[in-house]
């Protein structure tokens, strides 16, 4: 009965996605808005620091400050 439930799930999802595909249209980026002003593009370094570094980084640190301000547990060791 698990198998059929799965299934059933699996294609449920795999024709929603399917749906929501050819029912959207396309962005039309090509063609530009009243008061479109794009700035200057970011290089791959800035990229890679904004949506890579910064973001592991702030993760390191918060779990970094978890880890040394836990005081749930006793830090002697027996």
């Amino acid at each position: 009965m698990d198998k059929k439930n799965a299934l059933r799930a699996g294609a449920l999802a795999a024709g929603t996605t399917l749906m929501m595909l050819l029912m959207s249209s396309p962005a039309l980026a090509l063609s530009r808005d009243d008061g479109d002003d794009p700035g200057p593009g970011l290089s791959a370094w800035e990229t890679i620091g904004l949506y890579v570094l910064i973001p592991v980084g702030l993760f390191v640190v918060i779990a970094g400050l978890v880890m040394v301000l836990d005081k749930s547990r006793p830090s002697s060791k027996s």
